[in-house]
């Protein structure tokens, strides 16, 4: 299977966001404030389902005798205490200033860069679609997803500005090297070339919920924004290692029966 096999999905979903920040930016600088505002809150409504849809894998898996939400809380939480101690919402908001410089971007460049790369690499639909296509060269779940993100992308773009557009490169990066390690490892680490059994990997189920708890926050802030209330946002940069956190807790939990 070819290199741009294995990326088409990625690829697609790049497009996706690009042309969607460039509709937003086109026509959503148009509309009135309390029209963008109202966007705003309609996207956050519509994350929130699916946040909470993601969150509920979490009912689904369980290590020995501790239930799902504990792990991820506890996951949660200790990626909290590492992410502070790293300052890793600190090194995103650096990162996206210094975008912003770079490429003179205004207003909420930072706030847009940051609230797209996290919504749109953080769910089952990155790692599913990333094994899928590397796997075996199948991008549907990425087309899916590149629908989702590009009006997404339109909205945010709307509010937040160019930033958004920015946001690309982390699809580009995360996604990309999800399907090309997908090709390499995992087939032999979860068991087979079928990606459908991802559905029921226990370790996936906790990533899941774990991430939908994250992308919670992100629907919060996203409500903020639309409410003008930004300096109340949920640090969700800072929640990142509960994703590395979490698979380790749930080996660590079975191990410990």
């Amino acid at each position: 299977m070819g290199f741009l096999t294995q990326v088409s999905g990625t690829l697609i979903n790049v497009v996706a966001v690009l042309l969607g920040t460039v509709l937003g930016l086109t026509f959503g600088s148009r509309l009135p404030e309390r029209t963008q505002r109202s966007l705003l809150q309609t996207l956050s409504l519509v994350t929130l389902f699916i946040a909470l849809d993601m969150a509920g894998s979490l009912n689904k898996v369980s290590g020995g005798h501790i239930p799902g939400v504990i792990l991820a809380l506890l996951s949660l939480a200790l990626g909290v205490v590492v992410g502070e101690a790293l300052g890793i919402e600190e090194g995103l908001t650096r990162l996206g200033d210094q975008l912003k410089r770079r490429f003179k971007g205004g207003g909420l460049f930072t706030e847009g860069f940051v609230a797209a790369s996290l919504l749109f690499c953080i769910g089952p639909m990155t790692v599913i679609g990333g094994i899928q296509n590397g796997l075996t060269g199948n991008s549907s779940t990425y087309v899916l997803k590149s629908t989702l993100d590009g009006i997404a992308a339109l909205a945010l773009a709307g509010a937040y500005g160019i930033g958004v557009g920015f946001s690309a490169v982390s699809v580009l990066i995360i996604q990309g090297g999800i399907s090309l390690l997908a090709g390499v490892f995992a087939a032999r680490l979860l068991g087979g070339a079928d990606p459908s059994i991802l559905k029921t990997n226990p370790y996936v189920l906790l990533l899941t919920g774990a991430g939908g708890m994250m992308i919670v926050g992100i629907s919060w802030n996203l409500m903020l924004a639309g409410l003008g209330m930004d300096d109340k946002r949920v640090r969700v940069g800072s929640m990142l290692p509960a994703l590395f956190i979490a698979p380790l807790a749930l080996w660590l939990a079975t191990r410990l029966g």
